[in-house]
């Protein structure tokens, strides 16, 4: 109960970048996407496998630098004549991913000490854990930003739910040989979980948003499970329980939000490509 409690009080923390939202969120997932990624990195080391840390930091930093000065370029009333409006390109975009492959790449040129593992799982780790993460910082930026709410509530309630779920009624193995205790029954459960809180809080948050706020609770909870297994194969393949021991009874950053990882980047997508400029600019709550 005691390892529940002091879990709960390291999160909390978390939950207040959530509420505060918008720049201290963005700042929040950029701290996150470091610390996730050197225990990704670190979970290697039982295979011999050295990712560079260094390369992933600064390629992260850079992406999130980018990102920041995108964001401000968009707020620049007179991009005609103002350096800013060159960041509105999407080239940038494209050089980030260049220069971050380039530079893994480059890591190999040490051929005596490098194995070609050690680059692929640096790229792996700059995407997989940096790039995923950052997404939410950019939904976090966007005028859609109360819908980061439903990137927390998708991915623990159906985190929670599942396992209720499971304890209770779960008899058929969902992947036994990834995660043995996960059952259908668990990841229905889930499902149906997340739904109802993203239901729940479209209707007392986002009204208009209500049958979107559903849709994104029955996508989101099933790319979550797969979050969650695919975290679960690495650790499996590193030979490892847990990323770390940073929150305790939870493991490490990573071990919290594998989840969300892959929750983050659904709902941007959703929201940018589905929801779009659907609704005015005004009707976006800010926290």
């Amino acid at each position: 109960m005691k390892t529940r409690v002091l879990s709960g009080l390291i999160m909390l923390p978390l939950l207040i970048i959530v509420i505060f939202n918008g720049w201290v969120l963005y700042a929040g997932c950029l701290a996150i996407s470091l610390m996730a990624c050197y225990e990704f990195f670190r979970g290697f080391r039982e295979l011999d496998i050295k990712p560079s840390y260094p390369i992933a930091v600064c390629s992260i930093v850079a992406l999130y630098l980018l990102g920041m000065l995108k964001e401000l370029a968009e707020k620049d009333g007179d991009l005609a004549t103002s350096w800013m409006g060159l960041f509105r390109a999407e080239q940038w975009t494209y050089l980030w991913i260049f220069a971050t492959i380039l530079a893994c790449l480059l890591y190999l040129f040490s051929i005596e000490k490098r194995k070609i593992d050690d680059a692929t799982v640096t790229i792996t780790g700059v995407f997989y854990v940096g790039f995923f993460c950052y997404l939410i910082g950019e939904l976090a930026l966007s005028e859609m930003n109360i819908l980061v709410w439903l990137v927390i509530i998708t991915a623990f309630g159906t985190d929670i739910c599942a396992y209720f779920a499971g304890v209770t009624m779960g008899k058929h193995k969902l992947c036994p040989k990834i995660s043995p205790k996960k059952t259908w029954e668990g990841a229905i459960g889930g499902i149906l979980g997340s739904v109802i809180l993203s239901g729940i809080f479209g209707l007392i948050f986002a009204k208009p948003l209500l049958i979107h706020c559903l849709i994104i609770g029955f996508l989101a909870s099933i790319v979550s499970m797969f979050g969650d297994l695919t975290a679960s194969i690495f650790k499996r393949k590193m030979g490892i329980k847990d990323y770390g021991n940073l929150i305790p009874g939870h493991g490490g950053i990573l071990d919290r939000f594998d989840s969300v990882l892959f929750t983050g980047p659904v709902i941007y997508f959703y929201a940018s490509l589905i929801i779009g400029a659907a609704f005015a600019e005004g009707y976006w709550i800010e926290f």
